[in-house]
């Protein structure tokens, strides 16, 4: 049912994922309340949807304990040009996506303003330990989780939680994909040869740190198995930065069209991130990298509980594809992983299978429809 009274709410989101779920959020947001007026940082895709940005994600692309350090100026500026805007707006109510180092950051400021808090789509508490649920029990009034078992974890903690689904779920389902012949003539692929798909991240640096290594190896690869490297560009990254970090020229990059080249893919090599479960989602065999800054590695290292980072991994509670971190993203290493997979059929189909049970484990659930009607029925409540 709509309701057509004026109602104020804020979001958060600080990279280019969270944009994606923001987007569908905030349009499941107005279709129940066209009068609702959703301000906030995002990207394209909420601001398409209908919110107002303050700031656009572009502008808080930086990842990491050595990045947020040289940036914390900025975001200080920003954490206070928001709650000025939040006390002109006299907006009461907040919804965090993702983004913890900001959000649950200025998640502290919010709640001495006695704001409604909302986070949809959690930390990762189980890579962090229990200190940090602590944390957010004090600030968050609602966690909404897109897995499972962070329910269960929240639960147990006594954390007001509620499992919505995962949005690339219902997001996927309804993708019109292009069939892989329709997709070839399109960016007139070489129908002799399979697709050698590699991600190297959403942000400028990590590109830069990731890209080269990766394109050596593929280029291996790719004649030894007679493939096609194609490069799956974020929508926030020039095409001309990949050509400009190798004197490499055989390969095509692409932007807008991800999903139609992970599913058609024969192999990726993939940046951890949202990326690597979306590619588990198509049932994509991959090699998973990593690299940050050395600081950052080691700090993360001495706080991190968990042995593996691909959410591939993660949700099976085993290594179903391997996993190259920091100075183990070397081309030569990433050649070795990946002949593993392309020579050897038995483990090739064993991982696709194994990837398919982690779709089936997210279930059917619409995350956004859910999360959204969760986040307006909040906003009547105080």
């Amino acid at each position: 049912m709509q309701r057509n009274d004026e109602k104020k709410l804020l979001l958060i989101a600080g990279e280019s994922s969270g944009d994606l779920h923001g987007g569908a959020l905030v349009k499941n947001l107005l279709q129940l309340n066209p009068q609702l007026k959703i301000y906030g940082i995002g990207g394209d895709k909420m601001q398409e949807a209908g919110m107002h940005l303050i700031y656009h994600i572009n502008k808080m692309a930086f990842l990491g304990f050595l990045e947020v350090l040289e940036h914390l100026p900025f975001i200080k500026k920003v954490q206070k040009e928001l709650i000025a805007f939040i006390r002109e707006k006299k907006i009461q109510d907040v919804v965090l996506i993702d983004y913890p180092g900001f959000n649950l950051s200025i998640a502290k400021k919010f709640k001495k303003l006695n704001l409604n808090i909302i986070y949809y789509i959690s930390p990762q508490i189980w890579a962090w330990g229990s200190g940090r649920i602590k944390k957010i029990k004090k600030i968050v009034n609602k966690m909404l989780v897109v897995f499972p078992f962070e329910e269960k974890i929240y639960k147990e903690n006594y954390v007001d939680v509620k499992f919505v689904g995962h949005p690339l779920i219902v997001r996927l389902n309804n993708y019109p994909f292009y069939s892989k012949e329709e997709l070839y003539d399109k960016f007139e692929f070489d129908r002799n040869k399979d697709i050698l798909l590699l991600l190297s991240g959403s942000r400028e640096h990590e590109v830069k740190s990731i890209f080269p290594e990766c394109i050596q190896a593929a280029n291996v690869l790719s004649e030894k198995y007679n493939m096609q490297i194609v490069v799956a560009c974020a929508d926030n990254i020039y095409e001309t930065l990949f050509y400009s970090l190798t004197d490499f020229k055989n390969f095509k990059v692409i932007k807008n069209y991800t999903y139609d080249l992970l599913k058609h893919s024969k192999l990726g090599i993939i940046k951890s991130g949202t990326s690597t479960l979306e590619a588990a989602l198509m049932e994509l065999p991959m090699v998973i990298v990593y690299k940050t800054s050395a600081i950052t590695y080691l700090i993360g290292k001495s706080l991190i509980r968990i042995k593996d980072i691909g959410m591939a991994n993660i949700l099976s509670g085993k290594k179903i594809v391997p996993e190259l971190i920091q100075q183990k993203v070397k081309s030569k290493f990433i050649i070795e992983e990946a002949v593993k997979l392309l020579s050897d059929d038995t483990l090739y189909i064993i991982t696709k299978n194994e990837l398919k049970k982690i779709k089936e484990s997210l279930g059917k659930e619409d995350a956004s429809k859910n999360a959204a009607e969760i986040i307006h029925s909040s906003l009547y409540e105080n």
